[in-house]
């Protein structure tokens, strides 16, 4: 019989008459079930997420940093269910697992430190003005399927340290470890603090039309975003907005080609490339194009595609059937317009699994639909180019400004192109570095507000600015 796995409401763990299946991405077959929450269970969680604030909103900081480390605990306790039980619901290896799980203790622990500090704005003979932080009140998280733990807990820890209550919604794909972790933390998060229910998409628009919820969080596609914005606005929620990336990488021709080949082709490949910030545009200087091609494209053959259980994988499944779908429609774009492949572009339909291969095009046209749009998969285009001038122009000639990269020998050049590209964060020789104490969002169509750091602590709270006259009244 297939496991059932609770939601955590008020303190308990609950289910519904009517539950979910959850797929196992690698062979299509169902791992467990959820429930299936609509109004009346999310109105519950609400309710327990507003009664709680009034007493957690008012609770010392430092108890709160307690509560978030030892969420964190109970993660490092259970590593091993946890991202087992992560790479069956979600696709990726087991090496790739295990550091989002091990991420995700990590990011609590980090959170849990910052401070939101009181401004001075003056202080004369004649007032005192400062301005602190307070909450914002109930918040709704909602989560993706490629991080479903560590994007959950990137919502959860800064939200409650800033003294707001969360309900949280993972997505119907991936919603077994966060449901794992619900089950860990029922007795360590006091009562309506943290909330986790599942449902079908439709649990979404009613977070975001649910009248006593203050804060939206969402990670997701811009499609989902401009919807959660719009549906948002109706009673001015605030909200923050992770949105989709059409990352551009872009390597100098004094780039030592060995050694960026095997990090370039990561930097798009991990996860299957089903990452926000994954290298999904690779502009190669002419120079070395072709030997760096070359040397990527021989690394791919050396990676195996599979099963994430299985030892040796490198890349598994891409998550779920609709976006298996849509990558195979990219690819299949690429060929019907006679677009070069340097490795794959061939999907075997036969046999379960939504497999894709690595498959790497060699110099599409800009207008591509696999370079103009975000393929979400592990495709990779590269293409040349001549000038930095040029380069810094392709690569912001997008709707999407999340991230991108820079490799080279030169630092300074680097550093120079990166301050000409209109993304949020730029990585020089590195990639897919996300720290917990530098802010992470998006510009244009990827999204604003930020997640990490003190800015994104920020964002679950207002300002509050107190102005005493001072002898007003002596």
């Amino acid at each position: 019989m297939t496991h059932l796995y609770p939601n955590l409401i008020n303190g308990e763990l609950v289910t519904t008459a009517s539950s979910l299946d959850v797929v196992n991405p690698a062979n299509e077959q169902v791992i467990g079930q959820v429930p299936a929450c609509g109004a009346e269970e999310l109105d519950r969680a609400v309710a327990a997420a507003r009664a709680a604030f009034k007493t957690w909103s008012k609770t010392p900081v430092d108890d709160r940093r307690a509560v978030i480390r030892k969420m964190a605990s109970a993660i490092e306790a259970n590593f091993d269910e946890l991202y087992r039980l992560l790479t069956s619901e979600q696709g990726k290896p087991h090496h790739q697992a295990q550091h989002e799980i091990g991420a995700c203790a990590g990011v609590m622990n980090a959170q849990s430190t910052l401070t939101l500090e009181e401004t001075i704005n003056e202080d004369s003979a004649e007032r005192l003005s400062r301005t602190r932080r307070v909450p914002v009140g109930v918040v709704a998280g909602i989560v993706p399927w490629n991080f479903p733990l560590l994007m959950a807990v990137q919502k959860i820890a800064p939200a409650i340290l800033s003294g707001c209550t969360i309900v949280l919604k993972p997505s119907p794909f991936t919603p077994l470890t966060t449901l794992k972790f619900a089950e860990l933390i029922k007795d360590v998060v006091p009562a309506g603090v943290v909330n986790i229910i599942t449902g079908e998409d439709a649990l979404g628009p009613m977070m975001t039309s649910h009248p006593d919820i203050d804060k939206i969080t969402f990670t997701g596609s811009t499609a989902t975003g401009k919807r959660i914005m719009e549906g948002a606005s109706k009673d001015l929620k605030r909200i923050t907005l992770e949105l989709g990336g059409n990352d551009a990488s872009i390597v100098l021709p004094d780039a030592d080609v060995e050694k960026v080949a095997e990090q370039l082709f990561w930097s798009s490949f991990t996860n299957a490339g089903q990452i926000c910030v994954a290298a999904k545009r690779v502009y190669i200087h002419e120079d070395i194009y072709d030997d760096l091609s070359k040397a990527i494209a021989e690394y791919a053959k050396t990676v195996k595609v599979g099963d994430g259980s299985e030892q040796g994988t490198g890349v598994g499944p891409i998550q779920n059937k609709k976006q298996f779908e849509r990558v195979c429609e990219l690819i299949q774009d690429a060929k019907d317009n006679g677009y070069k492949f340097l490795v794959g572009g061939d999907v075997d339909p036969s046999g379960s699994g939504y497999y894709v291969p690595i498959t790497i095009l060699d110099n599409p046209p800009e207008d591509a639909r696999i370079v103009a749009e975000e393929q979400f998969g592990p495709v990779m285009p590269l293409m040349k180019f001549s000038t930095d001038d040029e380069v810094i122009a392709r690569a912001n000639n997008s709707d999407y400004g999340l991230a991108g990269a820079v490799w080279t020998k030169d630092t300074e050049r680097g550093v120079k192109i990166a301050e000409q590209l209109e993304t949020g964060t730029v990585w020089i020789n590195e990639f897919l570095h996300l720290s917990p104490f530098a802010p992470f969002g998006g510009h244009k169509q990827s999204g604003f507000g930020a997640e990490y750091g003190i800015e994104g602590l920020k964002e679950f709270t207002y300002s509050q600015v107190i102005t005493v006259k001072k002898d007003a009244l002596v």
